[in-house]
């Protein structure tokens, strides 16, 4: 959705369309962008007063979104819906009162503008040893969320830890890590045992990428991290015959089949394709983006 949402604010407001923070963790398709005429940024002070804005699918803090109100920017929200759903109970399980402990990794864009709707409230654990050494009241009054682009496995792990030492915490009503990461991270954990390699498409800086990555060597598999097919190291491929290919959730189709065409041309592989999980929700666009090219324009001036 949000890779939609900059693919049409570039068409109908023309370039530069300025983007706070990679629109998602991927290489490819932030120099894509670039090309196109969009501008990423990390901080509004770069950003011309009356610009158009687009925030990424990380989302943002209340404070960012003031700022951009200060410099009279045209933002259009191409914030996860999973992600709001985040901030929405931390702005709730804040203004109740709760002390709230984030799941994630420091210095995470997810993780930043989750912490600033409620900073005064929240705080960042990121392993087991944080959880043993927070020093609150046995009787806190406390909550738990999650970044969304997590390990299944490791949020549980500090969940359970969290239970152990706080038996009265409170969680949201449905879980935080996204339906994309989960049934990613399913499919490697199925397959890891028929493959003698496992492959995962995605960038260094994605986390869902990252975790797929350490789920495949956790499943006793050796596992690499690709940006495209001119990263594949044909070494690795010596004495394999099984390979498993993922890609994170914000990789391009074209990017999986170029590597797998790769490995049809170079080294005579038969594909089989397995499905896991069927993913056939769409998000819709922003309201920003959602009326004709002309309304939008109108709204703009």
């Amino acid at each position: 959705m949000a890779i939609e949402c900059l693919d049409i604010a570039l068409q109908r407001l023309g370039s530069p369309v300025y983007v706070y923070h990679e629109i998602v963790h991927n290489t490819y398709v932030v120099e894509t962008f670039c090309d196109k005429g969009a501008v990423f940024v990390d901080t509004l002070e770069d950003v011309p007063e009356g610009s158009n804005l687009l925030f990424s699918a990380h989302g943002v803090s209340p404070e960012i979104r003031q700022i951009a109100r200060e410099r009279k920017l045209y933002a259009v929200d191409a914030t996860c819906p999973l992600v709001t759903k985040v901030h929405l109970e931390a702005v709730r399980f804040a203004r109740e009162g709760y002390t709230i402990l984030l799941i994630g990794h420091a210095g995470h864009d997810e993780v930043i503008g989750t912490m600033g709707e409620a900073p005064e409230n929240m705080i960042l654990v990121e392993n087991e040893s944080d959880v043993d050494n927070l020093e609150l009241e046995e009787n806190s009054k406390l909550a738990y969320l999650t970044q969304t682009t997590l390990s299944v496995d490791d949020a549980n792990r500090i969940i359970s830890r969290i239970r152990e030492r706080f038996p009265h915490v409170h969680n949201p009503p449905k879980e935080d890590i996204c339906y994309a990461t989960q049934n990613r991270q399913e499919a490697i954990r199925i397959l890891a045992p028929e493959s003698d390699l496992i492959l995962v498409v995605g960038s260094d800086n994605s986390s869902n990428s990252q975790r797929l990555r350490e789920l495949g060597e956790e499943c006793g598999r050796p596992a690499h991290l690709i940006d495209g097919v001119e990263q594949l190291n044909p070494e690795w491929l010596r004495d394999v015959e099984t390979v498993v290919i993922s890609a994170g959730a914000s990789a391009p189709e074209g990017i999986v089949q170029e590597c797998i065409s790769f490995l049809e041309q170079n080294f005579d592989a038969t594909v089989e394709v397995r499905v896991i999980r069927e993913e056939e929700v769409h998000f819709q666009l922003p309201k920003e983006l959602r009326n004709s090219p002309d309304d939008t324009a109108s709204a703009i001036s």
